[in-house]
């Protein structure tokens, strides 16, 4: 039998639950309408607090600022605008409840602007026009219960609009409202007006009294004796019994003769609303304001975590009217006390007034900076749409024209083979079937893990979906090998039985150096076990004709997908090198592609160029760098944090190059907006259901202070499908509008082929030796000749860490960025010292620092870093071999590989002119590396 639901169960009790929150997340994710079904809510109260908190802490309002920020140039036209999108929509929600109840529930209250609250005419005149610009019949206007205000909440019950009073605290107050309330019936019945219409609430504040009665209290305790005894035993009692005690003035006033009369004309008495019940005291419960105050015709509106606390513990009584001799006894204990319960509520209401004047005047700051962002933004982005426009983007990007990015034939032949990403979504669901049945086949063997081996786009999407999906119930562990490092090669091993571990190479042209030495190691190790039937533990994802399909056809893989060809391995997520990793840890697939196809279809060629979510990614982008704002800045959820090393990949690997690129900053902790420069562009992906206050705060104080944020919203993981639709689109209009050619990686190859030679020539099974230009702390140093004609060193010199990283850090310049090139094992260990190294050179240098680990961003940053600007300080850390792991009929090692991967980029980036530093961190390398984050975090502290 289910546990009935106690907010449902206080219906019967004669309350009407309301919520005390609104948001456009809360209208549009479907919460409110699950609070209606539910849990039987019937109302909703807002006030400019709410909405403060509401824009500050999402992304929700960025599109909407935008489509109304023309017609409503002035900060209070712009909000009032945005709040009155949110009351039509949560009063269209709640239409249903006001005509079940008559117009008894079901109703949104909006407030007035604070400034308006001594100002009787101006707050009648404002409330009468708020209700018809809202055009809702169950929206209430609340008017502060100010002396001021009085006459304001007469004339407007007189006009027949809804009045939710709000902001009371004492019950002489209360008793005001009433009367006012009472003669505002009687001015509408005397102009011959029906009153069944009228509806009116008045807001009682409950848990403010206690906290402020509390603070007395405990004053007393403190002074000891029979008076703080007393008071020891009143605390928290405040605020109930100056409710119940208000409670009774309602029964009373609305069961007289004068309102008996009013009521035989269809009027409606205005019920007691308990309103500020979420609770502030934690010794109290958290249910409180709602378990106590439970009787007939009241409402009680509650902050979202007082709904949830009363949904999943509360309980029901008719505790309203219990024992109220006993509440008015502890009433007047509490004024011999000589508690200033009077100037309590009159301060109270005084602070109620100024905190909505600071919200309020916080919501239009919040609004101007957020317009004044957008449009920043906005002005680049229009100018890249008109380019992209003029030049008819998408309807020659859908036709797969390669002209729009180059003439040159050579160009033209690499784009044409590489644009198969754009019918992906819907092309890939044939190839499901077979996945399917693959998947069924490993799940009924009992295989534990599913290890991909591979590289850059190869495998960078298994390992978002294993960060952010995690293993289904009944499916293998899926993991992601992509080092030729030899402690990460063990470590892998080392975590699975080989036994019962299924193997998948990823490689698109089947001849990349790592996955083929990767799969080596690991087919010679299963062979040893399995014989003969080794083959049955592998499966290959690779394109036809490659050498890979052969190798896995001639070792009898149990399974080989082909890839379409003309699918660029940074842009296969969406094809079987993500589908396959994916359904293997019980991801719904399809799912995954219908999501994909509904991003495809927002931009498609048929879709306004203004409204393409992807054209308008790919003009702030191009744009943006062309402006000088080319280090595009991620802040991602936690839950969808790896999400940014597959967009890293895509965006550097696809526009570095010319001379031209965009540098991906993903992990890099926010800062305040003085400590960025204006290279910066910053994007947000945000999972809604995960909301995040702090971050989000941090991100409108960079707004205002003028850095362009673009918001990105996420209903739910499966939303990263139509996240890589829509990033590979964006990086195709960003790479038109850059000038370069977005499918190709040309400089990806120097470092191989430096890579390739250094093997070439082994000695005796390993490199060539090479001579320190230096030594530093110790640390045998390599660096460019700018670098060491500035340290005055010769290959005999050994000077403090410090020094050097100073001068090769001081080169620096404003718009240029520092790598951290790690080529350690990424354990848990010296992962957390890189983050501190990259923190401390943030600091001292005020530019964007990127950690990366070798050697997986050769295939991913490395082609920027080459190809693109000059403006990168790189500082290349290399571990020596942990362990000498052979790689089957190879003359090296993984360690050997490994460090010729590392000696291989820095040879490509010395020819390319770049400013290098490469420290060898020798055989203690946690420790060296300690050393210089050690260092570096002396400089930052104390840098001259």
């Amino acid at each position: 039998m289910s546990k009935s639901n106690p907010l449902k169960e206080l219906a019967r009790f004669g309350v009407s639950v309301w919520c005390d929150f609104i948001s456009r997340e809360l209208l549009e994710s479907g919460k409110l309408k699950r609070l209606i079904t539910d849990d039987g809510l019937t109302g909703l109260t807002s006030n400019p607090t709410i909405f403060e908190k509401a824009l500050t802490s999402s992304q929700d309002y960025d599109e909407p600022l935008r489509r109304l920020a023309a017609l409503h140039p002035a900060p209070q036209e712009l909000f009032e605008a945005l709040a009155v999108e949110d009351i039509r929509t949560a009063a269209d929600q709640l239409r249903a409840v006001y005509d079940d109840t008559q117009g008894q529930d079901g109703y949104v209250s909006l407030e007035l602007p604070p400034n308006l609250a001594q100002n009787a005419r101006a707050s009648h005149a404002e409330a009468v026009r708020l209700h018809r610009l809202v055009a809702r019949p169950n929206v209430m206007i609340k008017i502060p219960a100010t002396a001021a205000a009085l006459p304001a909440i007469t004339q407007t019950v007189a006009d027949g609009v809804p009045v939710n009073v709000t902001l009371l605290f004492s019950r002489e107050r209360y008793a005001q409202v009433v009367e006012a309330y009472l003669q505002g019936l009687e001015l509408r019945a005397g102009r011959g007006k029906e009153l069944a219409s009228v509806a009116s609430v008045a807001s009682f504040f409950v848990s403010r009294v206690d906290t402020a009665a509390d603070r007395q209290l405990m004053s007393i305790i403190q002074r000891g004796g029979e008076p703080g005894r007393e008071a020891q035993t009143l605390l928290g009692q405040a605020a109930v019994v100056n409710a119940k005690l208000a409670y009774l003035i309602y029964k009373r006033e609305f069961s007289s003769e004068r309102f008996g009369l009013l009521k035989r004309k269809g009027a409606r008495p205005q019920r007691l609303l308990w309103a500020s019940t979420g609770t502030k005291n934690p010794n109290y419960k958290d249910t409180l304001y709602v378990t106590e105050l439970i009787g007939p015709d009241t409402v009680n509106t509650m902050p979202l975590a007082t709904i949830a606390a009363f949904r999943d513990h509360g309980s029901c009584r008719p505790s309203l009217e219990e024992d109220l001799p006993a509440a008015h006894r502890a009433w007047e204990r509490l004024q011999a006390l000589d508690l200033d319960l009077g100037a309590i509520t009159r301060d109270l209401e005084s602070e109620g007034l100024q905190a909505f004047e600071k919200s309020y005047d916080s919501v239009l700051e919040t609004v101007s900076a957020k317009k004044s962002a957008i449009q920043a933004t906005e002005n680049e982005v229009e100018g890249g749409l008109r380019e992209l426009r003029q030049a008819r983007f998408a309807q020659r990007l859908w036709a797969k024209d390669p002209s729009l990015w180059k003439s040159e034939p050579a160009h033209q032949n690499i784009i044409r083979n590489s644009l198969g990403w754009l019918s992906a979504p819907d092309a890939m669901a044939a190839s499901l079937g077979p996945v399917r049945s693959f998947v069924k086949e490993i799940r009924q063997e009992g295989f534990e893990h599913a290890v991909v081996l591979g590289m850059g786009g190869s495998s960078l999407s298994t390992e978002v979906f294993r960060g952010c999906f995690g293993r289904a119930p009944g499916y293998p562990a899926l993991e992601a090998l992509d080092s030729t490092n030899p402690a990460a090669v063990a470590a892998l091993e080392k975590k699975t039985r080989l036994d019962r571990t299924l193997f998948i190479v990823s490689s698109k042209s089947g001849s990349t150096i790592e996955p083929n030495c990767l799969m080596g190691y690991f087919f010679d190790k299963v062979s040893r076990r399995a014989g003969d039937k080794a083959g049955r533990q592998f499966a290959a994802i690779t394109d036809p004709g490659t050498s890979m399909e052969k190798a896995a056809i001639s070792r009898g893989f149990r399974k080989v997908f082909l890839n379409p060809a003309d699918i660029g391995g940074r842009f296969s997520a969406l094809s079987l090198f993500g589908l396959v990793p994916a359904a293997l840890m019980g991801i719904d697939v399809e799912k995954l592609l219908d999501r994909a196809r509904a991003c495809a279809r927002a931009c498609s060629a048929c879709a306004d160029t203004s409204e393409n979510p992807a054209l308008r990614l790919g003009a702030a982008l191009g744009r943006g760098a062309r402006q000088g704002r080319d280090k595009m800045t991620l802040s991602l959820s936690p839950a969808i944090e790896p999400m940014g090393l597959w967009i890293e990949q895509l965006i550097a690997e696809s526009t570095g190059k010319e001379g031209r690129g965009i540098l991906p900053v993903h992990g890099e902790p926010l800062g305040a907006p003085e400590s960025y420069g204006t290279d910066r562009f910053f994007v947000r992906l945000a999972l809604r259901e995960q909301p995040e206050p702090a971050v989000e705060e941090k991100l409108s104080a960079l707004e205002r202070a003028g850095h362009p944020v673009r918001h990105i919203s996420l209903q739910d993981p499966y939303d990263l499908a139509a996240q890589f639709f829509l990033w590979e689109a964006a990086t195709a209009a960003a790479g038109f509008l850059l000038g370069v050619n977005p499918f190709d990686q040309p400089d990806v190859q120097s470092a191989k082929d430096q890579t390739k030679k250094l093997l070439s020539s082994l000695e005796r099974g390993a490199l060539p030796k090479e001579t320190a230009d230096l030594r530093a702390g110790g640390l045998a140093a390599f660096a460019d000749r700018e670098l060491i004609s500035a340290l005055g060193a010769n290959r005999g010199l050994d000077l403090p860490l410090r020094q050097v990283l100073a001068a090769h850090l001081g080169r620096l310049k404003p718009g240029d960025y520092c790598a951290i090139l790690a080529y350690v094992h990424q354990d848990e260990g010296q992962r957390l010292i890189l983050e501190t190294l990259q923190r401390s050179l943030r600091r001292l240098t005020r530019a964007a620092v990127v950690v990366q680990y070798g050697p997986r961003y050769l295939h991913s940053t490395g082609q920027l870093y080459k190809g693109g600007p000059a403006n990168g300080v790189f500082l290349e850390l290399v571990q020596p071999d942990a362990a000498a792991l052979p790689v089957p009929g190879e003359a090296f090692t993984f360690g050997t590989l490994h460090r010729a991967q590392a000696r291989g980029d820095f040879a490509a980036l010395a020819a390319g002119n770049r400013r290098l530093l490469r420290l060898d961190l020798g055989s203690a390398a946690e420790e060296s590396l300690r050393a210089v984050a050690n260092a570096a975090e002396e400089l930052s502290t104390c840098p001259s």
